[in-house]
Formats: C-alpha cells, structure tokens, sequence
C-alpha cells in the first residue's frame, strides 16, 4: 500500500470507531488493529443488562465481529498485548498470542487503551467469587459465580453498582449495597437527589449501606465468603467491586506523552498527544469539559466514539476536532431514571462560580392523563450571567429522564436559563403539562437570579 501505516492500539468504542473512519477517509491507508482480548467493537454499556436478563445472550452486545472489520480493509490482530512504544523510530513492540515479541513501524499510532477498574489493596487476585465488571469475559465470570448464589454484595454505589443491584434483584438474589461515601450515586449527583436513588433501591429490596468502608474480605477454601466493614462482617456468596476506574496511561507515559491534571493522556482538538505521530482517544483522555472551559476526565461511550472517530480522520490526513462534552450522564436503576448534564450545584461551587439552584416536582405528563409520574428536576445557573450551568433529572418512568438531553444540547450552545424559559417544547397530554416540568424549573429558576 502507498498510503500511511496507522497502528491502533485498543479495538472497542474509540479504537475501532478510529480504525473504520482512517480506512474510510484514506482507502489507501494500512490500518491495523492491536486488541490485547478476543472480543473488538462491542457494547460495554449493556454488560449489566445480560446479567440480568434483559439482554438475551453476550454476543447481542457485539457490533461488529473481526471478519466484518477486516471485509472492510482493516488488519485486526486479536490476544496481541502491545508492551511499549518507542515515539523517536515510530515503533511499537507488541506481544502475539503465542507469546512471541515483535517491532512494528508506524507512520501514525492511536492509543485507545481506556480504563481499567480500581482494585482496592484489599482485594485479593484469583479468589472465587470476587469480581470487577469491565469487559464481557468479567461478564462471565460474575455469571457464573451466580449460579448457586443467593446472595451478592456489591462495593460501590455509581452507574456501574447501581445497574448491577438491579440486574441482581432481577435474579431474586438477595443484594447488599456497601458505600464508603455517605450517600449513594454522591459522585454523581447533589445530595438531595441522592435521597430519591437510595430510596428506589430500598423499596426494591437492596440492603444499602452507606458510610460503610470495607476493609477485607472473609474466605473460605479459596472462595469469597462476604465483607468484612468497619461496621462488621456482610455475608455473600458473590462481591462485585464497583468502585471506579482509571485512565490506561502506560503506554501514552513510554511514548513520552504529557497527562494532565486529571490524570488522563492530554490532547489537543484533534486528539494529538504531544509526542510526535501519537494520538489517543477514549476513556484513556481528559477532554475540555465546555461549562468549565476546563480540562475533565468523563470516561462515557459517546465522547469515546467521537474521539476515535476524530483521530482516524486526523490521522488519515484530514480535518477533524473534537467539540469537547458538557458532562452529560444517565442511568437506570429499577423503576428509575437519572440523568445529569453540566454542572451540579456542588460542582459549580468547587469551581468558584457563583450557582443558584432551583428544585421542582412536577408530574411526567398531564395530571389528568392516567398513570402520571412525579418528576424530580434540579436546575443550576450563574449569578449576573444567568448562563445554564447543569440539571439532574429522577424520573418514576425512567424514560422521562431523558429530557435531560434538552439541557445538554442547550449547554452545549451556550444558552441561559432564559434560554430554557422560551424554549418550544412539545406539548401533548399523554408526554407533558403545557408546561414542561423543564420549563417549570426554569421559571422558578429565573426568580431566583432576579
């Protein structure tokens, strides 16, 4: 081929999103994917869902399989472990999946290395039973240490932990909740929708524990037993550590790329590192976060896919930037929707603005139309400004929490709370009062900047 070699390093959401578009802009281009597991381009997001049987099998979570990837030109080398690079010869070395180790020359490389789940120095290696969820084979290994169980804890109280307690009651297994935090989904939200997550969870029968820390498992014949807590032991067949993640960033720091402050690989626009011929994308990058004109770390699907999706362009020779994100989240936890976009209250005040918020309940629907359900709204603006800084969204049907999306995409324009105020939302009895429950908060929103 004439075109540049382009090695990608990574074969899920930003890797192949990269290696598709490279092929697509520059036909002529080599592009080649390195993924260290079996499995490239799937949904890691519906992980919790096939455990509890709303998604039917693993392989539903598949987008596209290695030989659809490689009918459409691009080379993927699956159990091959990229171990270091060399950014001055534009090398990498890379070890297949017979354990042999080879060079590779680039003319361009993406590192699509994402995140890996924390593992709190108490958690011990190859003891059954004890888990963390990331990719499908953890998937499997959860799975089967289920059957037979009748009771799972789970250590951490984020998106991950609070889709799995609903996956697990789904399963009629009895569930315990451990949080070190003093509130569930804290990380997340304000404290006064953190109430309105606890409770979902309690009415389904999780036994939730906050300002719990775990210090130790207890065991038995090399299988996990339960927890032991500052707070006492926890008995469990089952422990899912859900605790966080952190940036991949060992192959970025032996290229010689700068990490910011969060933590994460540094990138421009483009998704350029600053070592010379290296890109990176995914969960792995920090991001300018738009509210905040600042860099964030927000490792979500979405901006994953857009990174990789601008790094292929960029690397195939084109011209392609990454708009940055405004924070937007959501989530399901049994009857219950949440989503959250921007800035919280507690957010806004870490960064020194001057935040007013404004609480609403209101019905999901004319409350006149049968089967209405209450909506939880929180709205956040700047003082003097009157600029929309975030919204946090529960919503009894979790659908209805979607209307955070409104909020996201005016945050993404820039808009004011009275922006939100005139906005022309849709209005039919069986979808919304004449009023939006949005609109609503807006107006309560607007008297308390007046």
């Amino acid at each position: 081929m004439s075109g540049p070699r382009i090695l990608i390093v990574g074969g899920v959401a930003a890797g192949m999103s990269a290696a598709l578009r490279a092929k697509r802009h520059n036909p002529d281009a080599d592009v080649v994917v390195f993924e260290r597991g079996e499995i490239i381009s799937y949904g890691a997001c519906g992980l919790p869902y096939v455990l509890g049987g709303e998604v039917r099998a693993w392989d539903d979570l598949l987008a596209r399989t290695p030989p659809q990837v490689r009918a459409e030109g691009v080379s993927v080398r699956l159990r091959h472990t990229v171990t270091d690079v060399d950014a001055d010869a534009g090398r990498i070395t890379v070890r297949d999946a017979d354990g042999g180790s080879r060079t590779e020359p680039y003319d361009s490389l993406l590192l699509a290395t994402g995140v890996a789940a924390l593992r709190p120095p108490w958690m011990a290696d190859g003891l059954g039973g004890l888990h963390v969820l990331r990719d499908v084979p953890d998937g499997r290994a959860i799975d089967a240490s289920l059957r037979g169980a009748r009771r799972v804890a789970i250590v951490g109280a984020g998106y991950i932990g609070l889709e799995l307690a609903e996956a697990f009651r789904r399963r009629d297994l009895s569930v315990v909740m451990v949080e070190m935090a003093p509130r569930v989904a804290g990380r997340m939200l304000d404290a006064a929708m953190c109430g309105v997550v606890q409770a979902e969870l309690e009415r389904n029968g999780v036994d939730v524990r906050t300002g719990v820390a775990v210090e130790g498992v207890t065991q038995r014949d090399g299988s996990v037993t339960g927890l032991r807590t500052e707070a006492g032991d926890v008995r469990a067949d089952a422990v899912v550590v859900a605790v966080g993640v952190r940036p991949e960033t060992a192959l970025a720091r032996a290229a010689g790329a700068g990490l910011g402050d969060t933590g994460a690989v540094a990138v421009d626009d483009h998704q350029r590192t600053s070592a010379d011929g290296v890109w990176a994308a995914g969960d792995n990058c920090e991001v300018r976060h738009r509210v905040t004109g600042r860099p964030a770390h927000v490792p979500l699907g979405l901006a994953a896919n857009r990174m990789g999706r601008v790094a292929g362009v960029s690397m195939a020779g084109g011209d392609a930037r990454f708009p940055g994100i405004v924070g937007t989240g959501i989530f399901k936890t049994f009857s219950l929707g949440v989503g959250r976009t921007g800035l919280t209250q507690t957010e806004a005040e870490q960064h020194g603005l001057d935040a007013v918020t404004a609480d609403v309940t209101a019905g999901d629907h004319a409350g006149y139309y049968p089967d209405t359900k209450p909506l939880e709204i929180r709205l956040t603006g700047e003082r003097g400004t009157r600029r929309l800084l975030g919204a946090q969204i529960a919503a009894l049907n979790h659908e209805s929490a979607k209307r955070i999306d409104v909020v996201a995409a005016l945050l993404h324009a820039g808009a004011t709370v009275d922006d939100l105020a005139d906005a022309d939302l849709a209005y039919a009895p069986p979808f919304a009062g004449v009023f939006d429950a949005l609109l609503v908060a807006a107006g309560r929103l607007q008297r308390a900047l007046d």
